[in-house]
């Protein structure tokens, strides 16, 4: 006996405005297909003995109408759609063979054997949507793959749609030829209309878009765009979905040493990659340099990615880069990143804040001397705040020194966190006391992270990434090797 030859499904969205689709089922089932139809337009009909609580809610405000009973062929009379979504396959199977009889598309939910027509799993950004089928033989790679368009897509392609659809006229009246209407498109998509549509910039996104119709694209110019990237601490997983498209969308990335190279793969492969970051010895670009570098590839047409570890806008010199961009007129945006302090100390078991032990949060970057000596140590010194440190391996004897004199007990425990969210993750742990000679004895690096505060002794107990906190009975095991 041969095998039935392969078919693929037919795609069609159909406009239901006032048209009748009855759904079949009063459960969560139905009432999940209930909502996918409630925007549409349509007249919903449920037919079931009894509905669930969302559909009674919906039956009682009017927005769907409920037949009662059992299910009867002439429940099809005036439909135009029907959706079989009970748990029952004998009822689904009548449902299916009265559509069939009726000429009329029935969707049997989970039996793709009974289905006539299958709801697609979907992507809605306003007018736009994507739709996804297996065919009805695989719905969760279906999903899958839908998560994944769903963090490709996002919101600013929802005013993208409504604009274009707005304006579909006057597109194709200024280009009639395909072929000039699909390079126009390119020019307005590569130019600062969907950057101004996400910022919600929608007067500026207006002008734009008239630039690219009225003078063919010449009014916006050469000019590029750069966009602030906080890469988080080194963890790959741990980047925004903005920051991942903006990632793949960039013609130039200017990263600094600390971001990692599982963040800097996720990059689109033949964008140029510039290190202006310090590491084993080599001088970091200055500002100025990065600056400058920023406002020339910029200049140059080019989407530039300024990808900082961590956040741009905490202790990542994220204010100044933006105030040089607006003095030489260059667009920009800010994509926040996972900040060192609240990265690291998640991934030792660590809460920043605890309802027992500290009720705020100070966040201080300790990489030089001048540095040191601008903080407010008498208000560091306090109880019950937890202290997180930036930048202050090679300063560690002198934060311990200054927090002791200024009143802080020796008792307090303190978290070193050693590349923190990376495989090779450490954390060292004491108290204030021994923080200096605790840190030489396990040759901690940079970069780490100082949690000082009570809430640095959870680390013992509520680790959960990597090995346990190394401290004191470690550091003598290690020396006596």
């Amino acid at each position: 006996m041969s095998a039935e030859p392969a078919h693929r499904l037919f795609p069609l969205f159909a406009d239901l405005r006032g048209r009748t689709v009855l759904v079949v089922g009063g459960g969560a089932v139905a009432a999940r297909k209930v909502e996918a139809l409630q925007d549409t337009g349509a007249r919903i009909v449920v037919g079931a003995r009894a509905l669930s609580p969302p559909l009674a809610a919906l039956a009682a405000a009017g927005a769907i109408a409920h037949r009662a009973g059992d299910f009867a062929p002439d429940w099809l009379d005036e439909a135009w759609l029907v959706i079989a979504a009970t748990d029952d396959s004998a009822v689904n199977g009548a449902v299916a063979a009265a559509g069939e009889a009726r000429r009329l598309w029935v969707n049997v939910v989970d039996d793709a054997t009974l289905a006539r027509v299958h709801l697609p799993a979907r992507v809605e950004r306003g007018p736009l949507q994507i739709a996804i089928s297996s065919g009805g033989g695989a719905p969760m790679l279906a999903r899958w793959v839908r998560e994944r368009l769903e963090a490709q897509f996002d919101d600013a392609y929802a005013p993208l749609a409504t604009l274009l659809a707005r304006h579909r006229e006057r597109i194709r009246a200024r280009w009639p030829d395909l072929a000039a209407r699909r390079r126009g498109f390119e020019r307005l998509l590569a130019g600062p209309l969907q950057a101004l549509l996400r910022a919600r910039r929608h007067i500026e996104a207006g002008r734009a878009f008239d630039a690219v119709l009225q003078e063919d694209g010449n009014a916006l110019g050469s000019a590029g765009h750069v966009a602030l990237v906080g890469a988080g601490p080194g963890d790959p997983g741990l980047l925004t979905l903005r920051a991942l498209r903006v990632l793949n969308e960039a013609d130039v990335i200017l990263h600094d040493s600390l971001v990692s190279d599982e963040v800097l793969q996720l990059a689109r492969r033949d964008a140029l990659r510039i290190g202006v970051g310090k590491r084993a010895g080599q001088h970091a670009t200055p500002q100025s340099g990065i600056n400058a570098l920023l406002v020339e590839h910029a200049r140059a047409g080019r989407r530039v990615v300024r990808l900082k570890g961590g956040d741009p806008f905490v202790f990542g010199r994220g204010g100044e880069e933006l105030e040089a961009l607006r003095a030489a007129g260059i667009r920009y945006e800010v994509v926040p990143g996972i900040t060192a302090a609240s990265a690291c100390a998640a991934y030792a078991g660590i809460p920043l804040t605890h309802r027992d032990h500290a009720q705020s949060v100070r966040l201080a970057t300790a990489h030089a001397q001048d540095s040191l000596d601008t903080l407010d140590w008498p208000a560091l010194a306090r109880e019950r705040q937890t202290l997180a440190f930036y930048m202050g391996v090679s300063r560690l004897d002198l934060l311990q020194e200054r927090l002791l004199a200024h009143g802080r007990a020796a008792d307090t425990p303190f978290a070193l966190i050693e590349n923190g969210t990376r495989p090779e993750q450490r954390v060292v742990a004491g108290t204030l006391t021994e923080l200096s000679r605790l840190a030489k004895a396990h040759a901690v690096e940079s970069p780490a992270l100082l949690v000082v505060g009570e809430v640095a002794a959870l680390a013992g107990h509520l680790h959960w990434f990597g090995a346990a906190p190394l401290g004191a009975a470690d550091a003598a095991l290690a020396h006596a090797a």
